[in-house]
């Protein structure tokens, strides 16, 4: 049966092309039974001409956005206070908090993870995460999200590791994802 959730297509930024990806899509939806939500990535194109970081045990790491992963923004509806997070097809993950636009939170620590399923083929690469609901923000199942997807897709043939930005939508003449603007999604509770 077909999946029926919405499907929101990502964008590379004008200032970085890439002609390797066809297209790259994503999913977000809660679970009921436990409370968590949902992230699915799929990347299409010519997987062999991107660079995707080696299978390892997933635990938590930083500078995942340096290669290939998937992100995701989350914030309440009416406050500027958001979560970032890095999903990388290693299986490792970042979590990070802002007060609001780039001003990050340094005492928030997660007392669990989140879970990250990478499957890959010769034209496509889907990376599946699950966040706990006590890595969400509090109250997100009474008030709803307001959610950013993106990506950063390194290329393995260029010789400077050339990076490509892929958002729901692109705000400013370099890729930003902080922008709340893009949050773009409206998950309600």
């Amino acid at each position: 049966m077909p999946d029926t959730r919405p499907l929101f297509l990502l964008h590379p930024h004008p200032a970085t092309p890439a002609s390797f990806v066809r297209n790259l899509e994503a999913r977000v939806f809660w679970s009921p039974a436990p409370h968590s939500l949902n992230l699915h990535y799929c990347l299409r194109g010519d997987i062999s001409r991107l660079r995707i970081p080696a299978q390892q045990a997933g635990r938590a790491s930083s500078n995942l956005w340096e290669h290939t992963c998937f992100e995701a923004f989350l914030a309440l509806p009416e406050s500027a206070a958001y979560r970032e997070f890095n999903f990388s097809p290693s299986g490792q993950w970042a979590s990070y908090a802002f007060s609001g636009y780039r001003s990050p939170v340094t005492d928030v620590m997660d007392s669990s993870q989140p879970t990250i399923t990478t499957y890959q083929s010769a034209g496509r690469i889907e990376l599946k995460a699950t966040l706990p609901v006590d890595m969400i923000p509090p109250h997100a199942l009474l008030l709803g999200l307001r959610i950013g997807l993106n990506a950063v897709i390194e290329s393995a043939d260029t010789q400077d590791g050339a990076h490509s930005y892929w958002a729901l939508s692109h705000l400013s003449p370099r890729p930003d994802f902080h922008q709340r603007g893009s949050f773009m999604i409206l998950l309600p509770p």
